[in-house]
């Protein structure tokens, strides 16, 4: 196992040329993550998961996601980027689709199911570019909170949401729930909704306040409060 300071130096010292998928991917399997590490950046909520951010530079960014019991992503692309995931605390699923029919200038798009993966345990997965719209879900049969950790190259504010509802699609945009172990201000964000609540043994007794490891950069950019807030994996 690895804190997350060492893992983040490990991503940072993998070469431009060499940052890609197959590679990031070995990175992140052979580097399983110490949850004692990451459990600062733990916020829970009991109305939709988190995002809380534990880095970002102009290559890459770090996040780690918080699910209660049976909440769930929306389906979504990645905007064309990379992304990496890795789920050390409890189980998800992830459910990948495929474009059947699409018309851009309507905002029509009917998806069809593929394949699915369930991930624990520090397993890795990886989107893959040639098919990058999926969902992921933890399940009420799984019946635990979980923790995912996820890796995006190059950062993105904005990708696109999918309802096979309606056979619709639209740009959103993206918001952190926390930033280096703080809450995000949003007029929306209800600071009694999201909670540092009582952490899965053996990790009750951690605070959630974040320190950050030397010379690494947290700042981003300020946020829009009256905007409502998006959380997509």
């Amino acid at each position: 196992m690895v804190s997350i300071e060492k893992f983040i130096d490990g991503l940072c010292s993998i070469p431009e040329q060499d940052f890609t998928c197959d590679n990031v991917y070995r990175f992140i399997a052979g580097n399983p993550i110490d949850v004692d590490s990451i459990a600062p950046f733990f916020f829970w909520s009991k109305n939709f998961y988190t995002r809380n951010l534990i880095y970002r530079d102009e290559r890459f960014e770090l996040m780690a996601l918080c699910w209660e019991r049976g909440q769930v992503s929306r389906i979504h692309n990645h905007a064309d980027q990379m992304c990496w995931m890795t789920v050390p605390l409890g189980k998800l699923r992830g459910q990948n689709f495929r474009v059947v029919e699409i018309d851009e200038g309507k905002a029509f798009c009917k998806l069809e199911e593929t394949d699915t993966f369930d991930l624990s345990d520090c397993l890795a997965a990886k989107v893959e570019l040639e098919e990058p719209i999926h969902q992921i879900l933890n399940l009420s049969e799984f019946n635990q909170r979980a923790v995912s950790l996820h890796i995006y190259s190059k950062p993105f504010e904005k990708c696109l949401s999918y309802c096979r509802d309606t056979d619709s699609f639209k740009e959103v945009p993206l918001f952190y729930t926390s930033i280096s172990g703080g809450l995000s201000s949003f007029q929306s964000l209800s600071r009694k909704a999201i909670q540092n609540s009582s952490l899965p043994k053996p990790f009750s007794s951690v605070v959630c306040t974040a320190s950050k490891p030397r010379g690494r950069k947290y700042a981003v950019s300020s946020f829009n409060s009256a905007m409502p807030l998006t959380f997509i994996t």
